[in-house]
């Protein structure tokens, strides 16, 4: 599988795993502390091929997910879940963890982010469906992200994140029945 966009990723361990499952080039971040020389790396990768920013599904992951997206347009981006991102022995959680078929899904699920898009699933559907603000909505919300291929997010950022991949109200209506189906089949 080749793929035709440069993949940011954020280490040399990440750059390994992806050229395992695929054929493509890497950019490496070194860390969540982006630098201007690696931020102009990506805006020239941007310009000429595109680019899939792929970081691990923690903290300095999405830290540097957002200074990307903050500084250039028009990425695409691959989530992997935690669950499929765990070392073996449970010793630590990234891109490099994760199988070929994970990081393969990843990928040819990208995602273009847009941030002009129309408001169409507001707070109140959120709360209707037990996403923000009551026991099991971070469950629920980790499940949401994994079927709708948008990858984990808190209560505060989950509007945002199915605005910005504008996710419409159908999308959304068959993913909380999907969840409703995998609930009552366990």
């Amino acid at each position: 599988m080749k793929i035709k966009e440069i993949i940011v990723v954020e280490g040399k361990d990440d750059t390994i795993a992806i050229k395992r499952a695929v054929d493509a080039d890497t950019i490496e971040t070194n860390g969540s502390a982006i630098n201007n020389e690696t931020l102009e790396k990506i805006k020239l990768a941007q310009s000429m091929r595109g680019v899939i920013i792929f970081t691990d599904p923690d903290y300095p992951g999405q830290k540097i997910r957002n200074t990307i997206v903050k500084n250039i347009p028009g990425c695409k981006h691959a989530f992997i879940t935690k669950d499929k991102a765990l070392h073996k022995h449970g010793k630590g959680i990234g891109v490099e963890h994760a199988s070929i078929e994970s990081i393969r899904e990843a990928l040819k699920d990208a995602h273009l982010m847009r941030e002009e898009v129309p408001e169409q699933i507001t707070q109140e559907d959120l709360i209707c469906a037990n996403l923000i603000g009551g026991e099991g909505s971070k469950e629920r919300r980790e499940q949401l992200g994994k079927l709708l291929k948008i990858g984990y997010t808190n209560g505060k950022q989950l509007h945002k994140r199915l605005m910005v991949f504008q996710i419409t109200k159908q999308d959304f209506a068959d993913a909380l029945k999907a969840m409703r189906q995998e609930e009552n089949d366990v």
